[in-house]
């Protein structure tokens, strides 16, 4: 189990309770542990690993919010059964979206390079602060008319080359797919008003609402993608369906 990156000249050790995830999610895969099988108590985790309640109680925790863990109180953490699960969130690639609707997709790549992790931006990814990370800002026009502005942060040590990708041709979402298979998603959805360059780079008025979509995703247990996705409201809708069981 490797427990530190050595990419980019310096290691950056892995956070402890990651590594109790890595642990359990390879038990799951290897058939060591299977769906129902009692894991080991936050105590016996704890003295494992040597880390704090808090610690083992966050693995757990994120493991339960992932659909892996079943959590009874009083009793234990249970391997759940992924036939059990109500349904699947779907990351949709916004060009598939927009060829879906007999337009098409076209790409205006405003930035994508490296730079070191920040004190805000390495919290959000819980990194050392001068971690590398990618930053990346891209239009998305449909039929020409611009759709979505997306500003993502990448966690460069989990999608090596991404600063190189042609996200004319690709989107980043369509590379991040490919080289960091998805684990766990959150999304949150707001109403805001834009600033002035949101204004200019999606062609509309200052009063004009959008819908901001903030995207999170997890792929081998760490965060992988903060994304923010603004659309003019007047021009995109969300919309899902799922099975309720």
């Amino acid at each position: 189990m490797a427990f530190g990156d050595e990419r980019y000249g310096h290691s950056v050790p892995e956070p402890r309770y990651a590594a109790i995830k890595t642990y359990i999610l390879d038990a799951i895969s290897s058939g060591s542990l299977k769906p129902g099988d009692k894991l080991q108590s936050e105590s016996q985790l704890r003295q494992h690993f040597g880390v704090s309640r808090m610690t083992a109680n966050r693995a757990l925790r994120e493991l339960q919010d992932a659909g892996v863990v079943i959590r009874m109180p009083g009793v234990g953490s249970f391997v759940a059964d992924p036939s059990a699960k109500g349904h699947i969130i779907e990351i949709r690639n916004i060009a598939d979206e927009i060829r879906a609707r007999g337009h098409m997709h076209s790409a205006q790549v405003l930035s994508n390079r490296v730079q070191k992790a920040d004190r805000k931006v390495a919290t959000i990814f819980e990194v050392p602060p001068g971690t590398p990370i990618f930053h990346s800002t891209v239009v998305h026009c449909e039929s020409g008319l611009p759709i979505q502005l997306e500003d993502r942060l990448v966690l460069a040590s989990a999608a090596p080359g991404y600063d190189q990708a042609d996200f004319t041709k690709m989107t980043p979402n369509e590379y991040l797919m490919r080289v960091a298979p998805l684990e766990r998603v959150d999304h949150i959805v707001r109403a805001i008003l834009p600033d002035p360059a949101t204004c200019e780079l999606l062609h509309i008025q200052a009063n004009d609402p959008c819908l901001l979509l903030l995207r999170r995703t997890w792929s081998k247990s760490r965060l992988v993608s903060h994304a923010r996705l603004t659309h003019p409201g007047s021009r995109f809708e969300f919309n899902d369906s799922f099975p309720v069981s």
